[in-house]
């Protein structure tokens, strides 16, 4: 992504609605789904300005993966860690060395997809799962996607198709920001239809933002257990085939 669009990041993700609530529902999946009991060797690839690490930590020992320099050092600040700079397949690591590898809203950045999710798969634990949240409805592919340097958008198909082909066996999969989806499509579409599609990064008033928040964070009461047809994003939990 361009610096830009990481400093703006900074300056937002830990109050903007979407960060808040998407976190919450991070949290539900991975205690819903998280491999095992107690402590666990965690590896967030694609950690961008941080966000999410102290959420991570809360889990256990993390590590972690980003490749702009500018973003990764705002990170490091931020979490006391030292990340790993580098794009996969490129990056070393050890082999079964994790119960969780995580990247969350990444795979659609990274060109290869089905390379770098074959190359984590071997960095897995026995046992051990890989969590994925992606954009979904391609058909929504808008100026967004093209300042933040999506590759792509998924459907639920490609995605499974996607951890298919890189030795992956789907588990539970689901869509998320649904209650907002019919508002946030009919902004895009109608963005589509004026040419004037507004960047999705603008921070609301703080009555808005409260509000946003909590409708899109109470999905974390289902969306970990029941699984959602439709919505803006796609969250995914798979382990190596056999």
């Amino acid at each position: 992504m361009d610096r830009a669009t990481y400093d703006r990041m900074a300056e937002i993700d830990q109050t903007h609605w979407w960060f808040v609530a998407r976190r919450r529902i991070i949290a539900a999946l991975i205690d819903r789904h998280r491999p095992k009991a107690g402590p666990m060797r965690i590896l967030e690839v694609g950690a961008g300005t941080g966000s999410n690490l102290a959420l991570l930590q809360r889990y256990g020992m993390v590590d972690a993966i980003e490749p702009d320099d500018g973003a990764r050092h705002f990170a490091e600040q931020r979490s006391g860690l030292t990340i790993k700079g580098g794009y996969l397949p490129h990056v070393p690591l050890d082999d079964g060395a994790y119960d969780l590898i995580v990247l969350l809203d990444v795979l659609e950045h990274i060109p290869g997809d089905i390379e770098a999710l074959a190359y984590l798969r071997t960095k897995l634990a026995p046992g051990g799962r890989i969590l994925v949240t992606v954009p979904g409805a391609p058909w929504m592919w808008s100026s967004h996607d093209v300042a933040h340097h999506h590759q792509r958008r998924y459907t639920g198909a490609q995605l499974r198709g996607v951890f298919g082909e890189a030795g992956l066996r789907p588990r539970y999969m689901s869509h998320f920001n649904s209650v907002l989806f019919p508002l946030i499509a009919a902004v895009r579409a109608l963005g589509k239809l004026t040419g004037k599609e507004g960047g999705d990064d603008a921070m609301p008033s703080a009555p808005v933002n409260r509000a946003l928040t909590a409708l899109f964070g109470a999905e974390r009461h289902w969306v970990a257990s029941l699984p959602v047809p439709f919505g803006v994003s796609i969250a995914i939990v798979g382990e190596p085939k056999g």
